[in-house]
């Protein structure tokens, strides 16, 4: 085997690559003898098949295999020799014909970076703590409650925490909705959820009760054409009902499947449930201080387009983005995650941190356990590399993180459960 290289940008390579043709012909040679012991075909008994028909058959799709096994196999070898770490897929280009006695093939990649020795020494992380106390347990079961509460109609003026229906109709410059006829709308007043400047007017009217008001919806009102307007609404409301939460007794407990221990096994189930979630919401917003510290500290770092890329177009079809210009959006966004997993993967290597398998068993015992059979969980995630592989990644990832900490410059800032699990703080 020939190799010769060329670099191709910084990061860019050009391996060519020379194979013996009579590589390739013994293989192909080998290949349809083995195929005409076990082929079966019409006319011919099992076994008996010969050669030369077998060619005729399949002679084109042997090749074809043959060749792609043996530029992959080549291809390992020329990066070993050369010391190569490719960083994408290559893009191989052959004519797959014997010239001279060789099978020439070129395969175009972008390789790693060479990234230096890393020091974290200076960074400076922000590690979040907090505790979950029994007024988080009980305020967790006051949201089972609500969660499990009945609703029954009233007379009375609605309130807040009622639940109303309504039908209205907003009318502004330019504008009416809908076009034509009324909106019928459920909504429960006080939480904001359609829109409170409307739910504030509709508090303290009755069923039956028609009204008009003027309301300034908010930019992200429910209804997208009503966002950042100014209507006079129209409203005739069709029923009020009250909420009724269940007793936290016998009954309730046993709704979450707690057969024994009563409330106190109910209440040690909540705190491990809350606890779960409180240790994950504090791994993610340490790894995303110290990801982001450690990212900004290698502005030099260059980066594989085509790692880019793949993320980019990852990141755009999770948005639902399907166009190359839409993609172009998440181009930031990935550059910085693909840098983040480089600097991570360097920081493994360099300082020998090893996936640790018990703490891959313990991340999949908790997922399973948020399911009703969690057996089959762990099975499911035995069977598929590719989750397998995610948590992995996962698991890794934590670990590094975890051991950035402690090499960096890191403060604690200690928090309540609330403020820690309270959204985008």
């Amino acid at each position: 085997m020939q190799v010769s290289i060329e670099n191709v940008g910084s990061l860019g390579r050009k391996l060519t690559i020379r194979l013996p043709a009579q590589r390739l012909e013994d293989t192909i040679r080998t290949r349809l003898v083995e195929m005409s012991r076990t082929v079966r075909l019409k006319g011919f008994r099992p076994g008996k098949v010969p050669t030369k028909v077998i060619e005729q058959r399949f002679g084109g799709q042997v090749r074809n295999e043959a060749l792609s096994d043996m530029i992959g196999s080549s291809f390992q070898e020329a990066i070993a020799q050369e010391k190569l770490r490719p960083a994408v897929q290559p893009s191989i280009a052959t004519t797959g014909r014997p010239d001279n006695g060789e099978i020439e093939y070129t395969a175009t990649f972008e390789v790693l970076p060479e990234i230096g020795k890393l020091d974290v020494a200076a960074l400076e992380i922000v590690k979040p703590t907090a505790t979950v106390t029994e007024a988080d347990i009980d305020q967790m079961i006051d949201t089972l409650r609500l969660q499990r509460r009945t609703w029954s109609p009233v007379e009375r003026a609605a309130r807040e925490g009622d639940m109303v229906l309504f039908e209205y109709a907003a009318q502004g410059e330019g504008f009416r909705h809908p076009e034509s006829g009324m909106d019928r709308v459920g909504a429960v007043l006080g939480s904001g959820a359609y829109s409170k400047a409307l739910e504030d007017r509709i508090a303290g009217h009755a069923a039956g009760e028609e009204f008009k008001a003027h309301v300034d919806f908010p930019p992200d009102a429910r209804t997208p054409a009503l966002a950042g307007k100014s209507a006079d609404v129209e409203v005739r409301l069709v029923r009020v009902q009250e909420a009724t939460l269940p007793a936290v007794d016998d009954a309730f407990v046993a709704s979450f499947g707690v057969k024994d221990g009563g409330m106190q096994r109910f209440r040690e189930d909540v705190r491990a449930n809350l606890e779960r979630e409180l240790k994950n919401v504090l791994m993610s917003r340490l790894k995303a201080d110290a990801l982001d510290k450690l990212v900004a500290a290698h502005p030099e770092l260059e980066i594989p387009q085509g790692l880019i890329e793949a993320e980019a177009r990852q990141l755009a079809q999770q948005g639902g983005a399907q166009a190359s210009q839409a993609m172009l959006e998440f181009v930031p966004t990935a550059r910085r995650r693909v840098a983040a997993g480089l600097l991570i993967a360097e920081l493994a290597r360099q300082n020998e941190i090893r996936l640790d398998a018990k703490r891959v068993r313990e991340a999949l015992a908790m997922i399973a356990s948020t399911y009703e059979e969690p057996e089959q969980v762990v099975e499911l995630y035995s069977r598929d590399p590719q989750l397998m592989g995610a948590l992995q990644n996962r698991v890794m990832e934590d670990q590094v993180v975890e051991w950035l900490a402690e090499h960096a410059r890191c403060s604690e800032q200690q928090l309540s459960f609330s403020d820690v699990m309270r959204p985008g703080a």
